[in-house]
């Protein structure tokens, strides 16, 4: 079943975005959709103690040749956090699969930022009929990549948390000069349990340490794009090497630009996005 939210978002002075929360079996899924419905589909999976808002300031970038659509995952932005469900990468992967089923998508191009990249992974390994390439953006190749300090936890007696603390949570996240987090990704974090922000941090850990995923990208053989901020504070950038190991993948490093360029710089990350989606999107009939 498919519920409005009841009215539109208006996205940075671009068309009108529409809102929708799927009724799935482990809980509500919200969906944002922008662009043309009878455009190439274009999926953007957002990263741990994230949402659909991370991906705001590029969608108006993509509008003009993507259907582009965005999810909540379980435990995250508006979607449903129950306590009793699996958070594990190849659920959350059904679970976005079920969402394209249900909007009527058949073929999408996959960009996932960070552990979203791991998401869209597994994916492509569960549903190679849907996913037709993978663009990964700051995605951590393997566990042996990761160079960020051990983030402060954060304890149940301090929940929610003030916007400075998710600020000290968050500040590996960005390296550009004078970047500051929008209020709305602080809120985001906020809105989550210790449970749910817990589970899917360990979630990604888990699926690394199974099998990093040049291996697992090599095996699936789908076009790849690798985009990687250069001063990356969470993983290591050189690490986007290893990337290459997968036949034709493309790796591309954006100079000046920390973990999320998604946010720090959009025109700089839609640029290779849009010519890799150019060559791989499939058109609908």
């Amino acid at each position: 079943m498919t519920v409005s939210d009841g009215g539109p978002h208006v996205n940075g002075g671009a068309e009108a975005t529409q809102n929708s929360t799927l009724s799935l079996d482990d809980g509500d899924i919200h969906v944002c959709q922008d662009g043309p419905r009878d455009a190439p589909a274009l999926l953007l999976i957002h990263g741990s103690a994230s949402s659909t808002r991370s991906w705001d300031p590029l969608v108006p970038l993509l509008t003009g040749s993507h259907r582009v659509i965005r999810i909540d995952l379980l435990g995250h932005g508006r979607s449903a956090k129950p306590a009793d469900r699996s958070y594990a990468l190849p659920d959350q992967a059904r679970r976005a699969g079920v969402a394209l089923d249900r909007l009527g998508v058949e073929h999408a191009v996959v960009v996932g930022h960070s552990s979203g990249g791991v998401v869209a992974t597994a994916l492509a390994e569960q549903r190679p009929d849907l996913v037709t390439a993978l663009a990964l953006i700051n995605t951590g190749p393997s566990l042996d990549a990761f160079i960020a300090p051990q983030s402060a936890a954060i304890g149940l007696s301090q929940w929610p948390p003030t916007d400075e603390q998710l600020r000290q949570f968050a500040s590996t996240a960005f390296s550009r000069a004078g970047y500051r987090i929008p209020p709305e990704l602080l809120d985001e974090v906020r809105c989550m349990t210790p449970h749910t922000l817990t589970a899917t941090m360990q979630a990604t850990h888990d699926y690394l340490e199974q099998q990093a995923l040049p291996d697992r990208l090599t095996a699936l053989g789908k076009p790849l794009l690798v985009v990687f901020g250069e001063d990356d504070r969470r993983w290591r950038s050189s690490s986007a090497a290893d990337y290459r190991a997968v036949p034709g993948a493309k790796v591309e490093l954006l100079p000046g630009l920390g973990h999320s360029p998604i946010l720090e710089d959009p025109p700089r990350t839609a640029t290779p996005l849009l010519a890799f989606t150019t060559i791989h999107a499939v058109r609908v009939d």
